[in-house]
Order: C-alpha cells, then sequence, then structure tokens
C-alpha cells in the first residue's frame, strides 16, 4: 500500500494575508461572541471618552517638598481603568434593540424599491456587511407575479452582487422552468443580503436585523403569490420554528399591515440541499406543481 504524499510545508502560503482569509472562508470572525464586534468603533469611543476625561482632569499640583528640602517620592498612581463606552454600559439587550428599531424604521421610510435598496446599502448595524463583498439585493422582474425568497448569498452570488446566480441558483431557474417561468416573470430575493462567512447559518440576531428589510420588500413587491426556499426563508416569514421538511408542501398565508391581501406562501428544499441530497427532487418537484396550479387559479402571468 502507497503512502498518500503529504504537501510540502515549504509550498504553502502561511503570509498573514493568505490565513486570514483562509479563517474568513472558513467562516471564524468571532472566537466568543455569536457575532463580530466591532473593534475599531469601541476603540474610537473609548479614545474619545479618555480624552473628555482628560481634559476635564484638575492639574496636578507640586509635590511638596519632604524634610531636608528633598523632594517627597511620589505616590504610587493606581491602576489605569479603561473609559466604558456609553453603548457598552448600556448592555448587549439595549444594543440589539436600538438595531432592530433603526432597521425597522428605515425599511418603513422606504417608498420604492429604489429606496429600499438604499436603506439596505446604507444600514451599517449588521454583522454580515462587514465581512461581505456585496449587498445582494434582488434579481428578475419586480413586477412580476411570483416573488422567491431564498435565505442567505453563497460566494458566487456575493461576487457578482445577485441572487441565485451560483450552481444552486442554475437548478433554481431549471426547476422553476419546468413550470413555464423564468427569471422576465418570477423575483428573487434573499431574507439576508449579505453572505455569512464561510456560507455559515445566519445568528437569529442576524436574521432579527434584516427582517424588517424582507418584509418591506414584499409590501412594496405585492406578489401574488411566495416561494420561499430553505428553512431559514419559511421560518424567519412565517414565524415557525418547524423545520423545511415539515413546512414543505403546504400553503400558508403570509399577511402585512401594508398589504392589501394576504398572499399565499408556499415552502420548499433550498436548491443547495437539493444538490447534496438528489433523491429529494420529487418532492420538489410536487412542491412546484402545487405552485403551478395555485399560480393558475391566481391568474398569474407566465
Amino acid at each position: 500500500m502507497t503512502e498518500t504524499a503529504r504537501p510540502d510545508p515549504m509550498d504553502l502560503d502561511l503570509s498573514p494575508e493568505a490565513i486570514l482569509r483562509w479563517y474568513a472562508d472558513a467562516g471564524v470572525d468571532e472566537c466568543i461572541l455569536e457575532a463580530p464586534v466591532d473593534r475599531f468603533h469601541l476603540s474610537a469611543e473609548l479614545l474619545a471618552e479618555a480624552e473628555a476625561r482628560r481634559k476635564q482632569a484638575p492639574a496636578a499640583r507640586p509635590e511638596s517638598a519632604g524634610p531636608a528640602g528633598r523632594a517627597a517620592p511620589a505616590r504610587q498612581a493606581p491602576p489605569a481603568q479603561h473609559p466604558v463606552s456609553p453603548s457598552v454600559a448600556r448592555g448587549p439587550g439595549d444594543r440589539a434593540g436600538e438595531t432592530l428599531r433603526s432597521a425597522a424604521r428605515m425599511a418603513a421610510e422606504a417608498q420604492t424599491l429604489d429606496d429600499l435598496r438604499a436603506a439596505v446599502e446604507a444600514f451599517e448595524s449588521c454583522p454580515l456587511k462587514v465581512t461581505a463583498t456585496n449587498t445582494v439585493f434582488s434579481d428578475g422582474n419586480p413586477d412580476a407575479d411570483l416573488m422567491v425568497i431564498g435565505e442567505a448569498p453563497g460566494a458566487e452570488e456575493d461576487r457578482q452582487g445577485k441572487p441565485f446566480v451560483g450552481a444552486s441558483g442554475q437548478l433554481l431557474d431549471r426547476m422553476l422552468a419546468s413550470i413555464g417561468f423564468d427569471r422576465t416573470t418570477f423575483y428573487i430575493t434573499n431574507v439576508i443580503p449579505w453572505r455569512p462567512p464561510g456560507n455559515r447559518k445566519p445568528t437569529p440576531q442576524e436574521v432579527g436585523m434584516c427582517l424588517p428589510f424582507i418584509r418591506r420588500h414584499v409590501e412594496l413587491t405585492a406578489p401574488k403569490a411566495i416561494l420561499m426556499v430553505g428553512g431559514l426563508s419559511a421560518q424567519s416569514l412565517l414565524d415557525r420554528t418547524e423545520g423545511i421538511t415539515r413546512l414543505r408542501g403546504r400553503w400558508f398565508e403570509y399577511a402585512s399591515p401594508n398589504l392589501p391581501a394576504a398572499v399565499p406562501a408556499i415552502a420548499s428544499f433550498h436548491p443547495a440541499y437539493l444538490l447534496r441530497s438528489p433523491q429529494m427532487k420529487k418532492l420538489a418537484w410536487r412542491d412546484l406543481l402545487l405552485l403551478r396550479e395555485r399560480l393558475r387559479e391566481l391568474g398569474a402571468a407566465q
């Protein structure tokens, strides 16, 4: 039996840039917390507070002379303490609430899809935006009767700035073409507009930050039907906890105060999952047939 040759360590790129890139591709962006912390922002706040305290501190008085005219020994200064940023002192719960309120306000102020795209691109509180290359907003026909909502962009989507353009997107295009739809007759987006590092699953906090934008996205598009691909998409939009195997193939009513009426919504497997589990394509095909039947009943254009 021949032993597999191991790569020569001298051939590996061990530069700091290559190592950091490897960690980023592997999804390592925080060692302890669930979401990365903007240390640059915190450092700027700490420096500003330290400078303000320095300016407010009284001038130091000269030490009195000791016996025989000698200067008294200097007193030992207490250990320096880092000033606490007000945002840190409030605690993570308050910061999360402020972030959610900010996202909801920015989404509600958007009156058009262009406004919403600008709001998403201006939203700086989601840590995923820091590591992503592009904001992935949407593709297809915004006036279409069918709206497809996925989970989050992958590597190819992040590079191109469009949803579902990689291998899973090509499969999804073929799936929808089998029932008579293409990107001129459907509109497609994701719950999360930025790629999670290493394609990891977004945290509940990250989903919560992005949820006001995708809800407003549905309101502004006002489709006749929604296809949710992937468990995260269905769970987030429907506020359900069941897995995709329990949610798929069932019709739900997606309601919103700013929609003229509830929108029929059906969930199915994500095409990335179907690439890994081709035996499940038969179930996805059943979901597509249900979708086609409902769209015909609604008089949707194909």
